[in-house]
Order: C-alpha cells, then structure tokens, then sequence
C-alpha cells in the first residue's frame, strides 16, 4: 500500500513541475495560434520528460542519494557551482511565475489587483512549507490538484475533430507565422522539461525514503504522473484551439487565456480556471521552493529535509524562506506574469544541458547504479535528450527575440 500511494509524487511532480503556468500559459497560446498543430511539441516533451523523472528516480532509489548531492561528490564542486548558480536564478525566475499565477488566480476571483497578493500568496506558500510534512504536501496538493481535470472534460465537452487532433501528434511546418510557431513549441518544451523538476523529484524519493525495492514503482510513476500531466496539457491545447482560436484571440494576457473553460461551463468556467491555475501553480511554487532548498543544502552539505524540525535544518528552510521572498517581488514591482512566464520557458530551454548532461553521465556510472546502470535503450534515448537539448540551448533564446512578441 504504500508503495502504491507514491503515485501522489508522481502527480505532485506533473502538478508541479508538468502542469503548472508555464503550461497554462504555453499550451493556450499554441492551442488559440495554431488550434492543435503543436501537439507534437508536447508529447515529445513528455515522453523526454517521462526518461529523465525515471532515471532520477531510479538515481535516488539505488543509491539513498538526490542529485545534486551527488554531482557534487562525482564532479566535484568546482564542477557543479556553475550549474547551481544558473539554477539557483532559474530557481527564482520560476518562483516568481508560480507566484505570480496564483496572484492572478486570487485576481480572478476577487478583482484585486495583483500587487495586493503578492506578499499573502508569498506568506501562504512559506506557512505551507514551514508547517507541512512532506507527506502531507504530496497527498494533499495531488488530490487538489485534480481539479485540473476539467481542461480534459471541457476538451471533451467540445468535441473537436479527433483527424486534427491526431494530425496534430505530427510535426508539420506552420501555415503562418513560423517564428512563433517554433517559439512556442520550444517554449512547451521548456515548459515541461524544467530543470528544477528532477533535483526535486530525486530529493523527494530520499524524503520518502525510497530503496531498490522502489525501482518498478518509480517507473510506473513517472509513467502514469506525468501521463496526467500531459493528459491535462493537451486538454488546455485543444480548448484553446476550440474557443479562442475560431475567434481570433491570441493570449497576450492571462485574462484571454481565463476564457478558455467558459464556454463548456459556462457559470462555474471562470472559478473553475481560476482554482486550476491556482492550485496548479501553489503546488509548483511549494515545489520549486523546496527543490531551491534541497539545492542549497546538498551543494554545502546542510541538514536538509521537509520533515524535519526547523531547528534541525535552520539552513534549509532559511533558503526556502528567502527565495519565496525574492520570488514575491516580481508581482509586487508590477512585472507581467504571462510575459515573466514565456520569459522563465526560454530560458529553462536553454539551460537544459546544464541539468541534463551531468545526471545523464551519472546514469551510466555502474560503481554508483550496479545492475540499474542504464542500458542499451536508455542509452540511445540518452543520446537522443542531449543532442535535444543542446539544440533548444541555442535556438531559444534567438527564437524568443525573433517570435516571442
């Protein structure tokens, strides 16, 4: 039993780090600009998504160690401080997105304004982290975190045309626009594959004091938590494709993109988006918060652990503390959340390498994974993510200034 109730990490995860404002923000724009064309983008993400959370689990399951504490140990520090560096402003930038929709979900709600919620959302998420086990964020933001659910009902609801929905699975070259049209996928993709995703998922493994025995269930949760997650994501891409597209809206703003489950429900559709970016994006801010914790800890060789006393991991939570603080800001000087968000997507595309290389060289040391080293298959797929992200490494950031307007 509970091994089986470790599925609530796999869908914390795909909460947290599959479907949360950068997937609202990305997928809604690619449904209202393109309709369902860039389908494609999201289940190759998913499926590089579903290799990586694997492995990391596999990782942590083997060897009682989380990544970047063991990075560390291997390469050395020399070697991982500059990665932690650009990850701990990754970090930051994400956490200010995640706060930032939870603002804006609170400013859907109640019509206040954003820079009014920026501190409450900041102190709600810390009291969440201060308070909370480990156990109880997992349970708890997953079974709120199925709400998200009604962007697949509401897809449903539409009954979109399933051969353009299927043709959509392909790659195709754009009709109109390319420079956005390649934005935005790369954007998807940076979107679900965000860096922080694995540190936090190997940390939370050791929190839940995983073992060998564990290896089958990491695998089926990484399968099934980040099916649902991209389950939801092409929900939110087919109902934009079926509401705002037919009607010209390109999101430009969260306020377009709150449209989208109006039409299948048409009282409850505006709370009902609300509450899915919110919880979405609360579960995703507590996420990132703790990986940025979990980050510090092992990088210095703290005490580190959500179940532990404040008093026994002091560190720990003063980075939590301080990075949810920092985070707060972005909304409370006035910056846009949806631009913050396609802002954050480019860059975790282009840093991917950064996280991906270093975990992938691990994969294979058989002094630290013995038999659960990865094989043959693991290995081409491996091959196939670094040549990927070494390319969205250099496209990203040249497409967002050329299609990202």
């Amino acid at each position: 039993m509970k091994k089986a109730l470790q599925l609530a990490l796999g869908i914390l995860t795909a909460i947290g780090g599959f479907f949360d404002v950068g997937n609202i923000a990305t997928c809604s724009q690619a449904g209202a600009a393109f309709r369902f064309q860039l389908i494609w983008s999201l289940l190759l993400a998913t499926i590089v998504v579903i290799f990586l959370v694997e492995m990391s689990g596999r990782f942590a399951a083997v060897t009682q160690k989380a990544l970047p504490d063991t990075i560390r140990e291997h390469f050395g520090f020399t070697f991982w401080l500059v990665p932690f560096l650009i990850l701990t402003v990754i970090h930051l930038l994400v956490l200010g997105a995640e706060i930032g929709g939870i603002c804006f979900a609170l400013h859907l709600v109640t019509g206040l304004p954003l820079q009014v919620w920026a501190l409450p959302v900041a102190v709600l998420v810390w009291l969440f982290l201060w308070r909370a086990t480990f156990k109880t964020i997992e349970n708890s933001t997953s079974l709120l975190g199925l709400i998200t659910l009604a962007f697949v009902v509401a897809a449903a609801m539409h009954h979109p045309p399933t051969h353009e929905v299927l043709a959509g699975a392909l790659p195709t070259m754009p009709s109109h626009d390319p420079e956005n049209y390649w934005f935005i996928a790369v954007s998807i993709i940076g979107a679900v594959i965000a860096p922080y995703l694995f540190y936090f998922y190997s940390s939370g493994a050791v929190e839940d004091q995983w073992d060998v025995s564990y290896v089958p269930v990491n695998r089926a949760v990484a399968v099934m938590g980040m099916g649902f997650g991209s389950l939801v994501s092409i929900g939110a891409i087919v109902v934009a494709g079926m509401v705002l597209a037919p009607r010209g809206i390109r999101v430009t703003d969260y306020h377009q993109a709150a449209l989208m489950l109006t039409q299948a429900f048409p009282f409850w559709g505006y709370v009902l988006f609300a509450v899915s970016m919110g919880i979405a994006c609360l579960g995703a801010a507590i996420e990132v918060a703790l990986s940025m914790s979990y980050s510090f800890a092992q990088t210095f060789g703290w005490n580190w652990g959500e179940d532990l006393e404040p008093a026994e991991d002091a560190r720990f939570c003063l980075v939590y503390t301080v990075s949810i603080l920092l985070g707060s800001l972005f909304m409370l000087f006035g910056f846009d959340p949806l631009k913050l968000t396609i802002l954050t997507m480019a860059i975790n595309a282009a840093v991917l390498p950064v996280v991906a290389i270093p975990m992938l060289l691990l994969m294979n040391d058989r002094t630290l994974l013995r038999e659960h080293a990865n094989g043959v298959i693991s290995n081409v797929v491996t091959v196939g993510i670094v040549l990927l992200t070494l390319v969205l490494a250099v496209v990203s950031i040249p497409l967002m200034i050329v299609g990202g307007s």
